[in-house]
């Protein structure tokens, strides 16, 4: 059967509040609204996990983190784990990475047959937490405010220039698929870093939004003392005690920030009209790996089951799929079966060990079947807290906290816990009961605790004598690139243009 190609655009820290229905229209970003106007547009989807290691392993894999073992920013993803790379290229597909994906471990390639750029984070354990010491702040890795009092704009930095490479990687790359070489279909992730803090933009992106009306966080920063247990813990993480953080600090790093959208805005443009000009169609989804908070309540990044931080974008665009807004509750772990199901590609053997659910029936009117939920076990946290979304009610739970539960119709700013209301004590209970079923909380802590204490070890004694780094080298083999004494300049040149004979 022929099978569709595919093009994914992930995107990292990208705050899913701010595509209710594709791009807000304030946004200057007339390549993503473009393409949302063709594409079916998830505005409730939700991350496996709000951190960017594990979302992106859940992403991948469609299993959430209790389940695969990659808990934060420095635990291995396992070679066993099948991605939807793995799927897709036991099919016959070539499957292609070029940017961030977070691997963390010796396999760097988690099903890519081809991957064009390193990674920007280290890919070995020494981001590893440790639930031991509670509190402890390692301040080498840690997030601090210092990206909020330092926002601005800068012509280059470390993620501009890993940007820029990964847009023009992926463009070389679908160049030279159009030239028709290899006959398989294919997939290619393009997997940016921005917005991810630091918020810095290049001054033309910038200079867009001199008069936003949106550099103010709709709910002020909540006195520490008022916030709830986990939101303390991430403002301890975050150092808040050694920054004064100003409103202009803040409407800075807003504007930074949706500078950066902007910025990739353009990248996303950029792959879209090389995909156009080479005649070459494509299924195109478009994701982020979580949110970020943006000064709301005070909190700033991600870690949090907060709608900043929790709740992405998802678009997909493919044929069969009519256009339009999906409002029901969706998860990024639905991506991988979701991908399987478009291309054709039977993922049986696995499913039951699956997290997600595809999305193709949803997209069509359909409804999911369970509930959406949402693991996290990283640094801000002394144990893990999970997630559970169904229809309109949202339930957070920590052995260590009180229970919270939302009613995200009424209350989209989460400003009203509501398990603290007796008229609302039936619909805990009952969300509860459905989290009973889902988690095992004491076992959950106990394999998190298990794994970073075989971390701690490894990374210690790999960082004694000769040390071997896991970081991915990108290979490229300059004796077959260009025109070489072991080619025949009329086929080379013949072969290498596209469209031949114009």
């Amino acid at each position: 059967m022929s099978r569709p190609n595919i093009l994914i655009l992930m995107v990292d820290q990208l705050n899913g509040t701010l595509f209710p229905d594709g791009p807000a229209d304030w946004l200057h970003t007339p390549n993503l609204t473009r393409l949302a106007a063709r594409s079916v547009r998830f505005a409730n989807t939700y991350t496996a996990s709000p951190l960017c290691a594990p979302g992106r392993a859940g992403f991948m894999s469609g299993q959430l983190p209790s389940r695969n073992g990659v808990y934060d920013n420095a635990a291995e993803f396992r070679s066993d784990i099948p991605t939807f790379a793995h799927h897709l290229r036991r099919a016959g597909y070539r499957t292609c990475l070029s940017g961030k994906m977070h691997f963390v471990g010796p396999d760097q390639l988690h099903g890519y047959e081809q991957r064009l750029t390193t990674d920007i984070y280290p890919a070995d354990f020494g981001w590893t937490p440790d639930y031991r010491k509670p509190g402890e702040r390692i301040d080498w890795w840690y997030h601090n405010l210092g990206s909020v009092t330092g926002a601005g704009v800068a012509e280059i930095t470390n993620q501009l220039e890993y940007d820029d490479d990964v847009a023009y990687q992926t463009c070389s790359w679908l160049y030279d698929a159009c030239r028709g070489a290899d006959e398989r279909p294919w997939c290619v992730t393009a997997s940016f870093t921005h917005p991810h803090d630091p918020y810095v933009a290049r001054r033309k992106y910038w200079d867009l939004y001199e008069d936003c009306e949106h550099l103010s966080p709709a709910v002020p920063a909540i006195p520490y003392d008022n916030l709830d247990p986990h939101s303390q813990r991430l403002f301890d993480a975050n150092d808040w005690r050694n920054f004064e953080i100003s409103d202009e600090d803040i409407s800075r790093s807003r504007r930074a920030y949706f500078a950066n959208v902007s910025y990739l805005d353009d990248k996303v443009g950029q792959i879209l009209q090389v995909l156009e000009d080479t005649r070459q169609e494509a299924i195109v989804i478009f994701v982020s790996d979580h949110g970020d908070m943006l000064g709301e309540k005070g909190l700033w990044f991600k870690m949090s089951f907060y709608e900043g931080s929790s709740r992405v974008p998802l678009m997909i665009s493919a044929a069969g799929l009519e256009a339009g807004r999906v409002d029901q509750p969706v998860s990024t772990l639905d991506v991988c079966p979701t991908l399987c199901d478009l291309a054709g590609v039977d993922m049986s053997d696995v499913m039951p060990w699956t997290d997600g659910e595809s999305l193709v029936p949803v997209a069509g009117g359909g409804v999911r079947q369970g509930p959406v939920k949402v693991e996290y076990a990283a640094e801000g946290s002394y144990t893990p807290l999970v997630s559970l979304r169904k229809g309109r009610w949202k339930l957070n739970l920590c052995q260590l906290d009180p229970d919270q539960l939302f009613d995200l119709e009424a209350d989209p700013l989460e400003l009203s816990n509501l398990a603290v209301v007796p008229e609302h004590q039936q619909t805990l209970a009952e969300m509860k009961a459905v989290a009973a079923q889902l988690w095992d909380l004491d076992k959950f802590d106990a394999d998190v605790r298990a794994s970073q204490a075989r971390r701690w070890v490894v990374y210690e004694a790999l960082r004694q004598g000769g040390y071997f780094p896991w970081d991915y080298q990108p290979l490229r083999d300059a004796s077959e690139r260009y025109m070489r004494n072991h080619m025949d300049l009329n086929v080379l040149e013949e072969s290498k243009r596209f469209p031949r004979g114009e």
